[in-house]
């Protein structure tokens, strides 16, 4: 499912625009920073869906590119049967940041979709954005032209936020095997949530703010969807014609009313929006924030990253030009895809590769940071509301500090720069990222202990099939 929330520079008190949100995966998840890289001349990539997929398909390859470009973001394993390794998005060294929602299409696209469907996936879609794209436009047209040129392979319908410093782009993914697919702009002033993915009334020639291929409107007609004369409402012809869910009107509405408040919205009102037990749940594998800024050196682009729903963990800084991801915070066992059939070391290696464990013995000896942190929120979600509060408090303090620390770091990095000294930069925010990383993780320890304690001596942990959690609104 997951979650995206765009806010246009107009509408920000720091002068630049934010993307965030999560994705709604049950498998484990790691934070990866992925470098840039050169390819050989007919150097090609694997694309799509196999046969175990939600809608099957068949696995292709299509050309990559010369170079890719360097960007982070979150991975995990598994989702609807798509092959792993699986990302929803991230930031690039170009400053273009992606977030994939699902988007419902209609059910007689989802009938239509062929069982032998090829071409990229929606991870596929948001990694090739990553490596390639300059802009969010030009995420947008490389979207477009992977899907005319290889085809789309599709769980059901998606949607992919593509946002740069000057503007941000909704892209509808539509099942079915049509090659259909939609666009619409976001400018300074827009704000805009995805959960789902969902684009209204268009206008029906394509233009600076909204993109289709040609056949997109003719389809509809000739599949007896839409008359010509008709307003097109994406989401009433080609979506699951719900229209904005719930959830949707209330978080904009209400960072719409923040944003009238004089100065307009403020970082701690994005997580806020990302961070509420309304929207955030144990659905939600991570979050993130990426703050759409112009003129940012690379290695100094950063995210704002928590390794599970930040309901209950802080969003910690991880700037693009570290060395090292910290072991606790990459790929784990820990909800891993498979990973409850492999062993650690290689005594059943003679039964298959299948039978040896994905992760390295020196990452499995280490914490994970998802598990500490599923821990934690599940003890204060079994406290109530009081403990959620409680707990949300003392992480956005935390998140305060954080950002209070920012200017001095980034700063320090732009002098070992122009000092000609870009590899102790890199070892500064390396070792900046790591000790904050490392001292979030002990204080969810320190605090699970608490919680646990509590209700050992009170309540008791809820040993019953329906969990306390959060009430959600969607």
């Amino acid at each position: 499912m997951s979650y995206a929330l765009y806010i246009g520079a107009e509408r920000s008190a720091t002068g630049h625009g934010w993307l965030a949100g999560y994705g709604d995966e049950p498998s484990g998840h790691w934070l990866q920073v992925t470098p840039a890289e050169d390819h050989p001349a007919g150097a090609t990539i694997t694309v799509g869906v196999t046969a175990d997929a939600a809608l099957p398909g068949r696995l292709s390859e299509i050309p990559q590119a010369a170079r890719t470009a360097r960007y982070m973001g979150v991975n995990y394993s598994h989702y609807l049967g798509a092959p792993a390794l699986l990302t929803n998005g991230g930031v690039n060294q170009h400053g273009v940041a992606v977030r994939d929602v699902w988007s419902p299409s209609r059910p007689d696209l989802v009938a239509m979709t062929p069982p032998d469907q090829t071409g990229p996936n929606y991870s596929d879609l948001a990694r090739l954005v990553l490596e390639r794209a300059r802009s969010a436009r030009d995420g947008v047209e490389i979207i477009g032209a992977m899907i005319a040129q290889h085809g789309h392979s599709s769980y059901g319908g998606n949607a992919h936020l593509i946002a740069d410093d000057r503007e941000g782009w909704v892209v509808i993914e539509c099942a079915g095997g049509l090659g259909l697919w939609v666009a619409e702009r976001l400018g300074p002033c827009s704000i805009r949530a995805l959960r789902p993915g969902h684009i209204g009334v268009i206008a029906q020639q394509p233009g600076q703010d909204v993109l289709f291929p040609p056949h997109f409107l003719e389809t509809a007609q000739r599949l007896g969807w839409h008359s010509p004369g008709e307003v097109f409402d994406v989401n009433r012809v080609f979506g699951d014609g719900r229209g904005r869910r719930p959830g949707v009107v209330w978080i904009e509405d209400e960072m719409t009313r923040r944003a009238e408040r004089p100065g307009g919205l403020t970082f701690a009102d994005v997580v806020w929006a990302v961070s509420t037990p309304r929207l955030t749940g144990d659905s939600a594998g991570y979050g993130q924030i990426v703050p759409l800024e112009a003129g940012t050196p690379e290695m100094r682009r950063m995210m704002w990253h928590a390794p599970v729903g930040p309901v209950a963990a802080p969003l910690v800084p991880v700037f693009l030009g570290i060395d090292r991801v910290p072991l606790e915070y990459g790929r784990h066992r820990y909800l891993g895809r498979g990973e409850s059939a492999r062993f650690v070391d290689r005594v059943h290696e003679v039964t298959g590769a299948e039978a040896i464990s994905e992760v390295p013995q020196g990452a499995a000896a280490t914490r994970s940071a998802v598990a500490v942190f599923k821990r934690l929120m599940h003890l204060a979600f079994q406290g109530g509301e009081a403990w959620v509060a409680e707990l949300s408090a003392h992480w956005r303090a935390v998140e305060s500090r954080l950002a209070g620390e920012l200017g001095d770091i980034e700063r320090s990095a732009d002098i070992l720069v122009a000092a000609e000294a870009p590899d102790l930069a890199r070892r500064l925010l390396t070792e900046h990222v790591e000790v904050r990383l490392a001292r979030v993780l002990a204080e969810a320890e320190a605090l699970a202990a608490g919680y646990e304690a509590r209700l050992r001596a009170g309540i008791g942990l809820n040993m019953t099939r329906t969990p306390r959690t959060p009430d959600q609104i969607w």
